[in-house]
């Protein structure tokens, strides 16, 4: 089971009290009006499937109920980084160096 660090709450708590929400840094279209149905289809179902380090949405559902991004290896299932939406997503190339 994961351990995953909330960055609200500070703690660290089992991947039993968050829900995934997700791939992270997906930007909704401006003007969706102006998207082609190929477009809009391709916002809402496509995602990427990395092999390594891939950054996700969570929810703490059992704790303060917040979104926050993480930043995991797929292959070791290591949260190497926690942070909220608003804070800038850490360097991949450092974060990986640990995990080699």
């Amino acid at each position: 089971m994961l351990q995953i660090h909330c960055p609200y709450c500070r703690t660290e708590r089992p991947e039993s009290e968050f829900r995934y929400g997700g791939e992270a840094h997906i930007s909704r279209p401006v003007e969706p009006a102006a998207v082609s149905d190929a477009e809009w289809a391709d916002f809402l179902y496509m995602r990427s499937n990395p092999k390594g380090i891939h950054a996700e949405r969570w929810r703490h559902i059992h704790g303060c109920g917040r979104f926050f991004n993480s930043v995991r290896h797929t292959v070791s299932d290591r949260i190497l980084a926690t942070y909220k939406p608003d804070e800038p997503r850490p360097d991949p190339k450092a974060l990986s160096r640990g995990d080699r």
